[in-house]
């Protein structure tokens, strides 16, 4: 019989592989969730059966410290009836005269030292006080109208009046027993003893106790800790806020809510609190946690609460989880080695057979690769000529548009050149024809003036197209120019359209010096106002004004003509280059956009209002020359 060797081959390597893959991803997170879940278990067994150990020994703390609160309030009780059997006190209240109220207020003196007590003192059914132990003191409450007092209206009724509250003479906390004195079935007065209680809460600080004393409305008004005194230790309702801001029992302190981060009841009477490290009760830089064991005190409508902190019982919970949880990851991890270890082994010998095998392939993958990249080499080296010859396209095109860019602005800058040069060239022309026709007639005098205003036009020209290439070289050759001169100048190009209209001018501007060329204030006048004249041809009684005005370094003139105006869609285009309303080749729609580039050149702007009376008012703004010589110094 032969033996089949397919039967002695190792499993193929995908399957070998995925139990593995399993293992490494699932394992290591199952092996920590069980440290956390024993973890946990661990932890909160220890805590349960510490908090019940702490609990029984709190039981007989809280009942020894409550008796000892008990005794403290009881041993008092007594006294306010005592005052029934001194005569003078009746007789006080019978005869309220200044000789018996200083025989009771000697009296009561006497008392209150030998009982040790704050205060004792006797009001009259209306709730005055008409005796007292501190008559000496400068916060004597001999006279004070005490009838808001819960006490007071308990014990005039003929019930003990059992109250703890903060004086409202001066501020100081006090347990009040009061007592209704009696004579013949009838009660005649109330007789109040005022008594201490910080002694306890001295006493529970020296012993560090963490207690606090509750009465009947949830306020604590005893604590080891100062912090706490005053706070409610359950919500206040509208109701109860008001009554007690109307007693004035707390005086004005704010009752704020004693508010744990957590609340755990456990059983009756006992509950597990957690303040937040950053409570005005909690001084640490942790959270704390407390075990509170309340019990109601006897003959009282109060409460007495024990707080046992649970903070090491706590730390030491966590440290049994933590070693429960260490423990079993230690003998996890000594299962999982010794399972690898053995894997190692088994793993070593298949590797041997492998290693051979592999090796074959890597030469194979080797002879492969180095083809691949020979391949890819010559690939790389063609996409680079590629590159290069698109490279080289996109310079020529490049320098194609950067010559166009100079062709496009050599042709807007002969635009500008011609329109400047155009009204100028108009006026050069009618001069030149009238100074033939003078010279015809023999009238040389009005001919030697034609030909000198040619003259002072051609240097205008000159100016123009110098004060042209001066502002496409740089905007910030200034100058200063007369605006009386400009305006003079303007008139004089424009003369012979000024002769052609009957137009009414409205001068009303104060000589002054802008500061700008005074080429380009005038090149800005003459397209304003040609543009006036142009918009008031069908006009039968045109009127053109110019108005100036100075105000905060400035100059402000208003061009303003009753023309036909401008459409609200023109309004739209108004400075845009090439943009013009006039018909034919009369305009090229470069006026406009050239002023508002000079006068924004020096500072100023250009800007057009619709007046509605009709017509146009274009306002030039540009600064003062003496303004800016002021600001620079």
């Amino acid at each position: 019989m032969k033996c089949d060797p397919n039967l002695y081959r190792a499993a193929p390597p995908s399957l070998a592989v995925k139990p593995r893959l399993i293992r490494q991803l699932f394992l290591p997170p199952l092996v920590i969730a069980l440290m956390i879940g024993l973890g946990y278990i661990g932890f909160w067994v220890s805590e349960y059966y510490g908090i019940r150990t702490l609990s029984d020994t709190g039981e007989r703390q809280l009942e020894l410290h409550a008796r000892t609160v008990e005794s403290e309030i009881s041993k008092y009780t007594y006294l306010p009836s005592l005052l029934e059997l001194e005569s003078s006190v009746s007789k006080l209240l019978a005869e309220p005269n200044q000789e018996n109220r200083k025989t009771v207020n000697d009296y009561l003196e006497g008392l209150n030292r030998r009982s040790r007590s704050r205060a004792i003192y006797v009001m009259d059914t209306t709730g005055r006080v008409l005796a007292t132990s501190n008559w000496r003191d400068a916060d004597s409450y001999q006279g004070e109208d005490l009838s808001f007092r819960a006490y007071f209206q308990n014990a005039v009724r003929g019930q003990p009046g059992r109250f703890y509250g903060i004086g409202s003479t001066n501020g100081e906390p006090g347990y009040y027993l009061a007592h209704g004195l009696e004579e013949h079935g009838k009660i005649i007065g109330v007789a109040v003893v005022k008594v201490r209680l910080e002694a306890l809460e001295e006493r529970w600080q020296r012993a560090r106790l963490e207690a606090f004393v509750s009465d009947e409305n949830g306020i604590i008004i005893l604590s080891s800790d100062p912090a706490r005194r005053l706070k409610a230790v359950r919500p206040l309702s509208d109701d109860t806020k008001e009554r007690l801001a109307h007693s004035l029992q707390y005086y004005w302190a704010t009752l704020n809510e004693l508010e744990p981060l957590a609340r755990e009841r456990l059983n009756a009477g006992t509950e597990k609190l957690t303040f937040p490290a950053n409570s005005e009760v909690v001084n640490d830089e942790h959270e704390v946690s407390y075990l509170a064991q309340t019990r109601p005190l006897n003959d009282t409508p109060w409460n007495f609460t024990l707080l046992t902190p649970l903070n090491d019982l706590r730390r030491a919970a966590i440290n049994q989880g933590i070693l429960v949880a260490v423990a079993f990851g230690l003998v996890a991890l000594l299962l999982i080695a010794w399972n690898e270890r053995r894997k190692v082994i088994a793993t070593r010998l298949a590797a041997r057979e492998a290693l051979q095998e592999a090796n074959s392939q890597l030469e194979r993958r080797i002879a492969e690769r180095t083809a691949d990249l020979r391949a890819s080499n010559e690939r790389l080296k063609g996409q680079i000529r590629e590159r290069r010859q698109a490279e080289e396209t996109l310079r020529r095109a490049q320098d194609e548009l950067v010559q166009a860019g100079k062709l496009a602005a050599i042709g807007q800058m002969s635009t500008s050149i011609a329109h400047e040069l155009n009204q100028p060239l108009a006026a050069l022309r009618t001069l030149s024809g009238n100074t033939v026709r003078f010279l015809e007639r023999g009238a040389l005098d009005t001919a030697s003036a034609n030909l000198k205003t040619i003259n002072e036009l051609i240097d205008r020209m000159g100016r123009i197209t110098a004060s042209l290439r001066s502002f496409a070289r740089r905007g910030d050759d200034q100058g200063e120019a007369s605006l009386g001169k400009a305006v003079d100048a303007a008139f004089q190009v424009l003369g012979a359209r000024l002769d052609s209209l009957p137009l009414t001018l409205h001068r009303d501007f104060a000589p002054a010096h802008v500061q700008i060329d005074q080429t380009r204030l005038e090149q800005i006048l003459v397209n304003l106002i040609g543009n006036a004249l142009d918009a008031m041809q069908a006009q039968p009684a045109p009127e053109l004004w110019l108005e100036g005005s100075a105000a905060d370094g400035k100059y402000r003139l208003l061009v303003r003509d009753n023309g036909h105006g401008i459409d609200a869609e023109a309004r739209k285009h108004l400075f845009e280059p090439f943009f013009t309303t006039k018909p034919g080749e009369q305009g090229l729609g470069l006026g406009l956009t050239l002023s508002a580039s000079l006068a924004a050149a020096t500072g100023g702007n250009l800007a057009v209002e619709h007046p509605a009376g009709g017509g146009t008012a274009f306002v030039l703004c540009l600064p003062l020359a003496g303004a800016q010589k002021a600001e620079s110094t």
